[in-house]
């Protein structure tokens, strides 16, 4: 069992099932939802609550989203840090700074990869907190509770996505739509 841990790829009905498992625990031990989007919100709250304490506290959405270091908060570490402890138990952890499919269309420019991935990141978080949650959030715990809201949401995720990747990399000649799926 222990070996599946060291494999470059896993069984995505067995992270499926092992996500599932995952949403279920949480949402029944803490009666939240699993998302990442509220940790951005609680970071920026921290962080305004540097510069304006007063507002932040009389702010209606910081009663509801406390900007605090909590399960919720410990996400986007443990995503990150998960990411790289898989990667470098399965001997597949070699950073990149400018990936190969992007500089075959737009070039080796590190400087215009990384603006183009803060501005889509932050693009990301306002649509999340928008749509009152993110992929983690709609996608995973909103679906498995049947959310109507959550499966559009989720709808629109990948209906954005292809249209972005389509506008971004075109539909390779020859191919159609098809080719990309």
């Amino acid at each position: 069992m222990f070996e599946l841990l060291f494999e470059p790829r896993w069984s995505p009905y067995l992270a499926g099932a092992g996500i599932g498992l995952l949403v279920c625990l949480t949402l029944l031990l803490s009666d939240r939802p699993l998302g990442a989007s509220t940790a951005f919100a609680k970071t920026g709250g921290m962080l305004a609550r540097v510069i304006a304490r007063e507002r932040i506290e009389s702010m209606d959405y910081y009663e509801r989203v406390t900007p605090t270091v909590d399960w919720q908060f410990l996400i986007l570490p443990g995503v990150i840090l998960g990411g790289l402890i898989a990667a470098i138990l399965s001997g597949t952890f070699a950073p990149e700074f400018v990936p190969p499919f992007w500089s075959a269309r737009f070039g080796e420019n590190g400087i215009l990869r990384f603006v183009a991935a803060l501005a889509g990141g932050i693009l990301l978080g306002f649509g999340a907190r928008w749509a009152g949650g993110c992929t983690s959030g709609h996608g995973i715990s909103g679906n498995l509770q049947l959310s109507l809201a959550s499966m559009l949401a989720s709808a629109g995720f990948f209906i954005g996505g292809i249209l972005v990747a389509l506008a971004l990399f075109g539909i390779p000649v020859g191919r159609g739509i098809w080719g990309l799926i």
